[in-house]
């Protein structure tokens, strides 16, 4: 799943269209985002901050290089509350920073602190060893979280200088409040992690459903350019094998959860066949557990039983 447009993947900025940048993190993997930046005259708009203080200020610092618009940063917009679009805002809590109004209450919920101490003081055994591939390399202390002090429901036009941005929440899907960026002059769309490209999603909120209509949602824009929130920049045709992964987890969860399988067991006897060599296969566990839930099935989604339940799957 996922194809690669005429962009290195390489890590730092790339202009994908006149004005427009895509901030790559190869591999993509566990917190290993991507960002984007918008200029057009001495405006510009951030899409998203990176998971640690260090790696967000080297990507101010890369966008300054690049652009004197980037020197002082107007708006930024948060595409959701995972750690790894928002946790450097404080860098750049100069600008309106805009997020949805269930991003913004979805960013309470977890304590950069909280993630410090567990990286610090790992579990024992293959949660413990799958805490530190995923949070391992990063560094959550000192990080404050700094909510959109603009915050909206459904859709939000904004300018950046003469530029035409449409901000549109498709969720709840990966998260409670997911948002997309649309440029449809530059026909660029930054969809935050409605899309990994390269490695397989992950359901922290759903219901697929939404992801589902999620993918449409962009399709139906026509963009040229995509950028998702993890893996190379792309064409929209990663987007429709995003949603054709969905549709083969629903329709192979359906009959193991009528049988009575756990989720657990039902990912462990599904053949994952064209999407075998995705990253991050762990999270597959997570996707079946949501197709449970969507289906009526009472299933823990508490974060430590998925941790347990992705340990597990990944060690089996």
């Amino acid at each position: 799943m996922g194809t690669v447009a005429a962009h290195p993947y390489t890590k730092g900025l790339h202009e994908v269209a006149d004005g427009v940048f895509a901030y790559l993190q190869p591999d993509g993997g566990w917190g290993w985002s991507n960002a984007g930046l918008v200029v057009d005259g001495d405006a510009s708009l951030l899409v998203d901050t990176l998971y640690d203080l260090r790696l967000t200020a080297e990507m101010l610092e890369a966008m300054r290089r690049a652009t004197a618009a980037a020197h002082a940063i107007d708006v930024v917009v948060n595409t959701h509350a995972n750690g790894d679009h928002c946790w450097g805002n404080q860098l750049v809590q100069y600008a309106e920073i805009v997020g949805s109004r269930r991003c913004a209450e979805e960013m309470a919920d977890l304590p950069p602190s909280l993630l410090a101490d567990v990286i610090a003081a790992p579990p024992e055994g293959p949660t413990g060893d799958l805490l530190r591939r995923m949070f391992g390399a990063f560094d959550f202390a000192d990080i404050e979280i700094v909510p959109p002090t603009t915050i909206f429901d459904g859709e939000l036009s904004l300018r950046v200088g003469d530029v035409a941005v449409q901000l549109i929440e498709v969720g709840p899907a990966h998260t409670r409040g997911d948002v997309i960026v649309h440029l449809p002059a530059q026909r660029v769309v930054f969809t935050g992690d409605i899309l990994f490209n390269g490695g397989h999603p992950i359901v922290w909120a759903g219901p697929v459903a939404n992801w589902t209509a999620a993918c449409d949602r962009i399709l139906d824009l026509r963009v040229d350019t995509v950028v998702p929130g993890h893996g190379p920049v792309c064409e929209p045709s990663a987007v429709a094998a995003e949603r054709d992964y969905f549709a083969f987890v629903e329709r192979e969860v359906t009959p193991r959860a009528a049988a009575g399988l756990t989720p657990l067991e039902a990912a462990r006897d599904i053949d994952l066949g064209p999407y075998a060599d995705l990253g991050e296969r762990e999270r597959f566990v997570v996707n079946v557990a949501a197709v449970y839930r969507d289906l009526g099935h009472a299933v823990p989604d508490d974060a430590l039983t998925m941790l347990d339940q992705m340990a597990a799957y990944g060690s089996g």
